[in-house]
């Protein structure tokens, strides 16, 4: 019998005692579990809350229409939230689950002057691809929408005129690049430079992929305009922010009451969330200098949009408004409605203070998130994963690679960043199939369905339990119960590993018992031999029923083996008898195929990309004068931070004059400078954003 080598805490646990109670009921749960209600319930589309029920919204975060998404991508959102969404499903809750391509702002804008194409054209063709992608991973949206759309126009500039309304709204006049031979302000990613933070010749200017670290477009070194290569010039631009100081006590009191007080947040959710409110919020600009996106409505603004990160999370509003004209049952029902979203860590605080603000301010009785799930990175084999340098695996790669989706969904599954950064191995994958699913799941399952077939005929035989049957059943309702509170917590790893022992205990009871040597032997044998098959028979009806949120067409497979009907496809605490003495199974045959290690140094070879480009290429060097007159900006604008260090000045002006002074080192460094006398400084935090003007209130209308 080949059992899992995989090193499972669970494995080495030693077996519990169970009470004559726990085994009593362990008995009557087997037996008389399967008169009980179903708990399923039609899944007649639209799908809307029910009064008195269990009614769950579950979003994942939108994904840029820019690109394809890659495996952690897919983990960090889509995926996990997939997994739970069918386990509300199995559970019999009322859920919705919810997602689309987020399609407004700059990355759309880039992308289409990339291919030559239209912003429309580009997210017709993308939000395509995605649906293929995830189609393929056999994510079951019950709708998947964009954000192009009236409804999003509608329901983002509702939300914008009741902040107005409501006196949260600021206008200020707000320094940017601004490009003269494209006549036009340009946005972050319209920009690119030299990083002012690690002299990365080639950053973004939004943020270095050096060094990680995020930057202002009119910091970066040596400006060029992304579209042109022209060098931009420094201008004032009127914008309209979100005042979330005024809202921050609101805020706080919600998530501390409701979403940290009765809510499951990840450890980095909180932590976030926390760490933005701990420094105190600042307001946040809404409005960019672009033509594609959400306009704004208000008179003086009409030639800007929205900001995306204001803009795109009204989307799962706008996305339910298109999927059914009752949508604020679900967005206007916070007393009946759990609302949950996956994302990825890095969009934590646009989800968890942002858009929360945004609703609050609205003061029109919007859901608001009461669960959130973020996951860490999942990094590529030793690398990030980069479309750009042909690393890792993206979502049409997989679909090419001769490995099931399933198999896919399981590993990444298994391997989830869910409370540190994990990463994608080709060797670790193999190791995963072919023990715990070829080994330890499909050994169990095809070997005693096959005995079955092939000794019984395929029908289920009388089954007569003795003391260590329910001891089996006591130990298996453990793993089943372990398994629903994992889930409900949103602890799919270790629910994972739930189903892995499950179908370890029918290994061990399958090899303790040697039903091939029992119905060869005496009558009373033969019936054991038959019982410990039946056994194993309903085992597996409840391994396929706790994978379909993990391995939805594999667990479909198992139930056409065994010829399950329907009805019996739903999930509760314990083990129930669901196919008795007399019920024909269908065909057995193998559900796992044997992953070579030849086959996955292929894909390894494949998916290694190219290596990451040099930085640090230097720069022309300055004139003896230019060193000169730099130096001494350098010494005055150090006299500057030490003179606001001594009168204990706002941290905030600290912080700008520190990130003045570490522009001009920077730039003495980039450019063959021989060093300075102020080191210490030159530790201290990045550039912070520099604003002209006043904040004043939006009283126009």
């Amino acid at each position: 019998m080949a059992t899992s080598n995989v090193d499972d805490v669970k494995s080495q646990e030693p077996a519990r005692t169970f009470t004559l109670e726990e085994l009593q009921a362990a008995y009557s749960h087997w037996s008389e579990g399967k008169k009980g209600p179903s708990p399923l319930r039609p899944r007649d589309h639209p799908l809307l809350p029910v009064a008195g029920g269990r009614n769950v919204l579950i979003s994942s975060a939108l994904p840029y229409v820019n690109n394809v998404p890659h495996l952690g991508n897919i983990i960090g959102c889509v995926l996990s939230a997939d997994a739970f969404s069918r386990f509300c499903r199995l559970r019999g809750y009322n859920s919705l689950f919810l997602c689309g391509t987020d399609e407004y702002g700059t990355a759309t804008e880039t992308k289409a002057i990339e291919e030559g194409l239209t912003p429309r054209q580009i997210c017709d063709k993308y939000n395509a691809i995605h649906k293929q992608v995830y189609d393929w991973f056999n994510i079951d949206f019950d709708t998947f929408g964009r954000t192009s759309t009236d409804e999003q126009t509608k329901i983002a500039q509702d939300i914008f005129w009741k902040l107005h309304k409501n006196g949260l709204l600021l206008a200020e006049s707000m320094e940017q690049l601004h490009c003269g031979n494209c006549n036009r302000f340009l946005a972050d990613r319209y920009v690119e430079g030299t990083c002012p933070l690690c002299a990365y010749p080639d950053c973004r200017g939004d943020q270095c992929d050096k060094c990680g670290k995020l930057v202002n477009a009119t910091e970066l070194l040596n400006p060029k305009c992304k579209q042109c290569g022209a060098t931009p010039v420094v201008k004032s631009s009127d914008h309209l922010f979100l005042d979330l100081p005024k809202i921050q006590p609101e805020l706080e009191k919600y998530l501390e009451k409701e979403a940290f007080g009765k809510g499951m947040w990840t450890h980095n959710a909180k932590l976030i969330t926390q760490s933005w409110l701990r420094d105190g919020l600042k307001p946040r600009c809404i409005t960019r200098d672009l033509t594609w996106g959400t306009p704004v409505p208000l008179e003086g603004y009409t030639s800007k949009v929205f900001y995306v990160w204001f803009d795109a999370p009204i989307g799962y509003i706008s996305i339910t408004a298109n999927y059914t004209k009752d949508w604020e049952k679900w967005w206007k029902n916070p007393t009946q409605v759990e609302y949950y979203n996956f994302l990825g860590k890095d969009n934590v605080p646009f989800h968890s203070v942002i858009f929360p603000c945004s609703l609050l301010g609205a003061k029109d009785n919007y859901t608001l998130v009461t669960h959130m799930s973020a996951t860490e990175y999942l990094n590529y084999e030793s690398d990030k994963f980069s479309k750009s340098r042909g690393v890792g695996v993206f979502g049409t790669d997989a679909i090419s690679t001769g490995i099931d989706a399933d198999i896919y969904r399981f590993y990444l599954l298994f391997v989830r960043p869910e409370n540190q950064d994990t990463s994608f191995s080709w060797a670790d994958l193999v190791l995963k199939n072919n023990t715990e699913l070829l080994n330890n799941i499909g050994n169990f399952i095809n070997r005693g369905l096959s005995f079955l077939d092939k000794n019984f005929g395929g029908v289920i035989p009388e089954m007569k339990l003795i003391d260590e049957d329910f001891q089996l059943l006591a130990s298996i309702n453990c793993e089943i119960a372990a398994y629903v509170s994992n889930m409900e917590q949103v602890c799919l790893k270790e629910a994972l590993r739930d189903i892995l022992a499950v179908s370890r205990l029918g290994n061990q009871m399958m090899q303790a018992a040697q039903p091939w040597a029992l119905v060869k032997g005496t009558d009373e044998q033969k019936i054991r031999g038959g019982t410990v098959i039946g056994l194993a028979a309903n085992i597996s009806l409840q391994l396929s029923i706790m994978l379909l949120p993990f391995m939805p067409h594999y667990s479909k497979v198992i139930q056409q083996q065994l010829n399950a009907p329907d009805s019996c496809y739903y999930l509760v605490e314990y083990l129930i008898c669901h196919l008795e003495a007399g019920h024909k199974i269908g065909t057995p045959g193998p559900l796992f195929r044997r992953i070579e290690s030849a086959e996955v140094e292929d894909l390894k070879k494949r998916f290694a990309g190219k290596p990451a480009p040099k930085p640090d290429i230097p720069a022309a060097a300055l004139s003896p004068e230019e060193l000169e007159a730099l130096n001494k900006e350098i010494t005055s604008q150090g006299e500057v931070v030490r003179s606001l260090k001594t009168q204990n000045a706002a941290k905030e002006e600290i912080d700008k004059a520190v990130a003045v002074l570490l522009g001009l080192k920077n730039k003495l460094k980039l450019h063959g400078g021989a060093g300075d006398s102020t080191k210490a400084e030159s530790n201290k935090k990045g550039a912070a954003k520099a604003k002209g003007g006043q904040k004043t209130p939006v009283t126009s209308g």
